[in-house]
């Protein structure tokens, strides 16, 4: 799997403007351990917190766009995706959005 949220060096894109804050209070073990962390890889608190935050933010997305069916359910499957379908607007729009990680 590709990964979906390659920081700006990473992937030749330029890093987008922080516009926000978010506040949040952890107990001190918690803050300690994330410190550790951050400094194993050589980041800073806020870039690790950022850059796992972000990480399980998109597998939690993708996890909502994965299932399973049995046979029949994916014969019908199928035949649907394989169904031409008319393009409207709903689609339209789907088509043109961008992916929730972007």
């Amino acid at each position: 799997m590709a990964v979906l949220n390659r920081d700006a060096s990473e992937s030749g894109r330029r890093k987008l403007p922080a516009d926000t804050t978010i506040t949040m209070r952890v107990p001190a073990r918690t803050r300690d351990l994330i410190d550790s962390a951050a400094a194993s890889l050589g980041k800073s608190r806020t870039e690790f917190v950022l850059d796992s935050a972000r990480q399980h933010a998109v597998d939690v997305l993708l996890d909502r766009r994965v299932f399973s069916l049995d046979a029949e359910a994916s014969e019908v499957f199928a035949k649907a995706l394989a169904a031409p379908v008319a393009p409207n607007a709903a689609l339209k729009d789907l088509m043109s959005a961008k992916a929730p990680w972007e």
